[in-house]
């Protein structure tokens, strides 16, 4: 990664002293580690619904995430004639309803180690922990982390991870 895990915290440890008067996406636009996902949110159009009363829960990509994709992925999921797979994508990280990260954790324990939850688009996302922190598996079997957890906003709360997961 180009940023530290120490650099990104802090950066969220200050955002989230603000981030409870900011949604969703003002807390991702405020924060340089989400500049991408900023990107992709305005170019599938979903700056209103992300926006929206909620609550949600985000799995949010950092920027290295999105750089560690194939080349040129990025670049063709931003084109407009791509706004269906990329609001899939975005959506596949999004869960209806509030979970900070102790009812994950929870929720994981409380399941024999993991968890499938439904995300908006539909998909499922199994959730596990590994060393201490929550994974993420999607339906592909690719494996993602929660890097940085309980980023709360007024419409939801935010966890950064360290992949994209897929649909």
């Amino acid at each position: 990664m180009t940023i530290t895990l120490f650099s990104a915290l802090c950066l969220l440890v200050v955002t989230n002293t603000m981030a409870q008067e900011q949604n969703i996406v003002g807390v991702a636009a405020g924060n340089d580690n989400f500049t991408t996902l900023v990107a992709a949110v305005k170019a599938a159009d979903l700056v209103g619904t992300l926006s929206g009363e909620g609550p949600f829960t985000v799995f949010a990509p950092v920027n290295d995430a999105f750089a560690a994709l194939p080349a040129g992925t990025v670049e063709g999921l931003l084109k407009p004639e791509s706004k269906g797979a990329l609001t899939g994508i975005l959506t596949y990280h999004v869960v209806a309803g509030k979970f900070m990260s102790e009812d994950v954790i929870a929720a994981i324990n409380g399941n024999n180690g993991s968890f499938d939850v439904t995300t908006v688009q539909g998909g499922t996302i199994t959730l596990s922990l590994a060393d201490g922190s929550v994974m993420l598996k999607d339906t592909k079997g690719n494996m993602g982390k929660v890097v940085i957890a309980d980023v709360a906003a007024s419409n939801g709360v935010v966890h950064a991870i360290d992949s994209v997961v897929m649909p």
